[in-house]
């Protein structure tokens, strides 16, 4: 009868408000196999997604879809997000549940007997106390536009309110508990029948008097309560965690670095004028050609750890193995990339959060990031031209011709 189906215009509903109030902690009653909680996983704003229900079996069977995507450990988002299902029931109080912004009973209602209608009362609004409650239960008057139906929609089902009954419950609920309520629902009726039949699913969305900060005695001094089974829990990665930022802002200044460094290779004159250039340069740390990247030495001592020396090329000791590599400034990573910007805050928090990572090389003053840079080899590039074009082959047979009759005429 309806388009999208009836199951999808209730979620729907609770989507729009989400994206409209943007609660961060979010609990779905009587979730079942998660199909509310999956599309609200996707919605960031939320940091805090729990889901109960009284049927472990049921719950088990699709949570693992509440897992984190290959994506979210690819591209961590700035927003934080974890995930934790219980099995129990609603007529049950635990602590873990209270003071959520939004708290959604949808379709769960009817399968309370009257008696747990109100125990579901006084632990939703009395003891949880959330912001906003919503709750969608079936409406009776609309039965009778449904085909075939005889009897309630469903065999669990232990009432179906009329709207009148609805209306008479949720206005004692905002009585007793400081709450005020609006209706509305979902499933419209046929063109002209809306007034006599009302909508399919009736919906109340309850909010504490004074919201967010409004003053709600009733769960006030309320005792720590545990009777739930948590049967699944999960945190999403996020860099506000320090372990993920520092691995995604590792991953940046790398990428970076070795970017610069071979913009800045890439200008490098050919090998035999590079000392003299150096020379010329005199002090440490002047760039090449306006770059701010600069190609510095490593000095590697008999006698104690690797130490890096900020120098030009003369002048080394002879007992030192020198090599050479490219100093990517900090200060140069951090005003040009602008994600490294974001995620390290400042140039001191970059600096510090390098500090211990073993994959970056710093220099003595952790002023710069250090990458090996090897000189390309004449010889080596000569030799591959010649592969390249068949005439090594030639060349490597000849020689091995002339070895042999140098060894024969020996003999």
């Amino acid at each position: 009868m309806f388009s999208p189906p009836l199951h999808r215009q209730r979620h729907q509903f609770v989507i729009d408000f989400v994206k409209r109030n943007k609660p961060k902690k979010v609990a779905d009653l009587g979730c079942g196999e998660c199909g509310l909680l999956r599309r609200l996983k996707f919605h960031r704003e939320v940091e805090l997604l729990v889901g109960v229900d009284v049927s472990s079996a049921k719950v088990k069977k699709k949570m693992y879809g509440l897992s984190p995507l290959a994506a979210d450990y690819l591209q961590p988002s700035c927003d934080q997000l974890c995930v934790e299902l219980y099995q129990g029931s609603v007529t049950q109080k635990d602590s873990r549940l209270r003071g959520f912004d939004l708290v959604t009973s949808i379709e769960l209602i009817e399968h309370l007997s009257p008696a747990d209608v109100g125990s579901f009362s006084d632990v939703v609004f009395g003891y949880m106390t959330p912001v906003v409650v919503i709750v969608s239960t079936p409406n009776s008057e609309f039965n009778p536009l449904l085909p075939g139906l005889v009897g309630y929609r469903h065999t669990d089902h232990k009432f179906e309110w009329t709207r009148a009954e609805f209306r008479s419950w949720a206005l004692k609920v905002c009585e007793d508990y400081e709450y005020e309520v609006e209706f509305t629902g979902v499933g419209q009726a046929p063109p002209g029948q809306q007034e006599q039949f009302g909508f399919c699913s009736q919906i109340g969305v309850f909010q504490r008097l004074g919201g967010k900060h409004g003053c709600n005695t009733f769960g006030d001094g309320a005792e720590e309560m545990f009777s739930y089974t948590l049967l699944f829990s999960i945190n999403y990665p996020s860099l506000r965690d320090n372990t993920t930022l520092q691995r995604v802002l590792v991953s940046e200044v790398l990428y970076w670095a070795e970017k610069l460094k071979s913009g800045w290779t890439d200008q490098e004159p050919e090998r035999g004028s590079v000392s003299t250039r150096r020379q010329s340069e005199g002090a440490a740390g002047e760039t090449h050609r306006g770059s701010p990247v600069g190609l510095f030495s490593r000095r590697v001592s008999e006698e104690q750890d690797e130490e890096v020396s900020w120098t030009n090329l003369q002048g080394q000791q002879e007992s030192c193995t020198l090599t050479r590599c490219v100093a990517v400034p900090l200060a140069v990573l951090w005003s040009c990339c602008p994600k490294v910007r974001d995620l390290s805050g400042s140039l001191s928090n970059l600096r510090q959060l390098l500090l211990d990572e073993p994959k970056v090389k710093l220099s003595q003053d952790c002023s710069a990031v250090l990458l090996h840079y090897k000189e390309p080899d004449p010889e080596e590039e000569d030799f591959n031209v010649l592969e390249d074009s068949g005439y090594a082959e030639a060349s490597h047979c000849s020689h091995s011709a002339q070895h042999w009759e140098d060894w024969q005429a020996d003999l």
